[in-house]
């Protein structure tokens, strides 16, 4: 899991666990089109910090700074299906319900911090 912090329509940040994934150049991570906050937020201020603790040892950890690229528009939920097949061990993300719609945040990151 990573920690998204963005900041929000009032100058303060909002902070969230979400799944995410790695393709060696983008992090990406997805949200429903009704619920984008994090999305409408990077939308107007583009900077992002991510921050990814080890679970096998909270003391070591990475921080991401990055930029938002782009919004992906995912209607059919395919890479949320991708991050229930990593996190969950099943094909299709099981709490989509009918109608959901998904965009996918893709986050290039130009700094790292770490730890451990």
């Amino acid at each position: 899991m990573a920690h998204i912090a963005t900041i929000g329509p009032n100058g303060e940040p909002q902070n969230s666990p979400v799944w995410f994934g790695w393709d060696g150049e983008f992090i990406r991570f997805t949200q429903l089109t009704s619920l984008r906050q994090k999305a409408r937020n990077l939308e107007r201020e583009p900077r992002v910090a991510i921050s990814i603790t080890d679970p096998g040892d909270p003391y070591r950890y990475l921080e991401v700074r990055g930029r938002l690229e782009r919004l992906e528009p995912d209607p059919a939920g395919a890479y949320i299906d991708v991050m229930a097949k990593k996190y969950m061990g099943v094909d299709i993300y099981p709490h989509r319900k009918p109608g959901d719609e998904f965009v996918v945040v893709v986050i290039r990151p130009e700094r790292t911090t770490q730890m451990g």
